[in-house]
């Protein structure tokens, strides 16, 4: 009865702790999802994340890529004519206002302008066919199968669509320019408004900036097809991940609970230790035959909680020649964990080993049993 008693009650801790990871995941309102990891890409959350979804506004991401890469900040925009009175958000751009190709770039990306997204094409590629065919060369080149664009700004489209997935790495690749992350973290800015006449206030329309403190971006979006689509990113303790959701009406809600639930995945681990890597290195020609090298600092890092085994390479030479100083780098220790590497540590001569210094006599080289004999008496 006591051997029963015990099965059951570990059988019970089993399935507690089973229920207890699951029911971790949180539930949400979006139609799709994804919650992946920024550098590797490996997804951590889904929900029909490869199923193909409009994106809204959440298009200017691309849009933005694409300026940046084809242009530079303080390149003097002629707004086209055509560029202006465009349906939906806007910043109301003027014929012909003169304006930089940034001060478009934060209209595009805080007030969400549609009238922006089209004065960018223009003057990037002459016309907006010729600007959506280099940003559908974008989404070819970094093998993206899912994802299609008709235009800038992210109004409906018969083959304008993305996954959840798929805008996830786009979103990636985006924040991977400094430029671009430093605009989609930006609460307001003012640019100028009809050639300096006066200024126009961009208020962010990501709440996330204000409400999520590890936030960094990235980009709302709405029409009644597509509903509300947002992209989100957030940075804690080295680790980036970026959360998408289309076609959900619990956004800011629901991206709280996705990057909480992405950050629980992760826990820092110590690898190593101030002194727990010693190791010998052989020295010729010194007073002593061999130094000590040993790690000065500690390291740790952030990791999934399900990594895989932590391995380590030590680079050292074969030996040393002689006069080695204490606190002289001999080689470093590198860690890899799933076959990347997630840091490394330098090792440090703990002794100096000064060069051995023989007596020069000529008479003792050329006679030395005279020095022995002498010895003996």
């Amino acid at each position: 009865m006591k051997k029963i008693t015990v099965l059951l009650t570990a059988v019970f801790l089993f399935l507690s702790l089973f229920f207890i990871r699951v029911s971790a995941s949180p539930e949400i309102s979006a139609k799709s999802a994804v919650v992946i990891d920024a550098e590797s890409g490996k997804i951590l959350y889904e929900k029909d994340a490869h199923t193909r979804r409009g994106m809204a506004s959440t298009t200017k991401i691309m849009t933005a890529l694409v300026a940046l890469e084809n242009s530079s900040l303080d390149r003097i925009v002629t707004v086209d004519p055509r560029a202006c009175g465009v349906e939906g958000s806007s910043v109301y751009l003027f014929k012909n206002e003169k304006i930089t190709m940034e001060s478009l770039l934060y209209a595009l990306m805080l007030q969400s302008a549609n009238d922006a997204a089209e004065a960018i094409a223009y003057a990037v590629s002459g016309s907006m066919e010729a600007f959506v065919a280099l940003m559908n060369q974008k989404a070819d080149e970094m093998g993206l199968t899912a994802t299609h664009f008709d235009n800038p700004h992210g109004l409906d489209g018969e083959t304008h669509y993305t996954t959840a997935y798929e805008l996830a790495l786009i979103s990636a690749k985006a924040l991977e320019n400094d430029i671009f992350a430093e605009i989609v973290s930006t609460v307001k800015k003012s640019i100028p408004l009809h050639n300096g006449e006066a200024t126009r206030l961009l208020i962010n329309h990501n709440r996330l900036l204000l409400e999520y403190d590890d936030i960094i971006g990235v980009k709302t979006g709405y029409t009644k097809k597509c509903g509300r689509t947002l992209v989100s990113a957030a940075q804690k303790d080295g680790n980036r991940l970026i959360c998408v959701t289309l076609d959900d009406g619990n956004d800011w809600a629901d991206h709280r609970a996705l990057l909480d639930f992405g950050f629980s995945l992760y826990e820092d681990t110590v690898l190593s230790y101030a002194g727990d890597l010693s190791y010998t290195v052989p020295v010729c020609g010194g007073e002593s035959s061999s130094v000590c090298v040993q790690n000065r600092e500690s390291l740790s890092a952030v990791l999934p909680n399900n990594h895989g085994e932590i391995r380590t390479i030590t680079e050292l030479p074969r030996f040393l020649y002689a006069g080695v100083k204490k606190g002289d780098v001999i080689g470093k220790t590198i860690f890899y964990a799933d076959g990347v590497k997630i840091g490394e540590v330098l090792l440090y001569a703990q002794d100096s080993v000064p060069i051995q210094r023989k007596e020069k006599n000529f008479w003792k080289i050329i006679f030395p049993f005279l020095y022995e004999r002498k010895r003996e008496t």
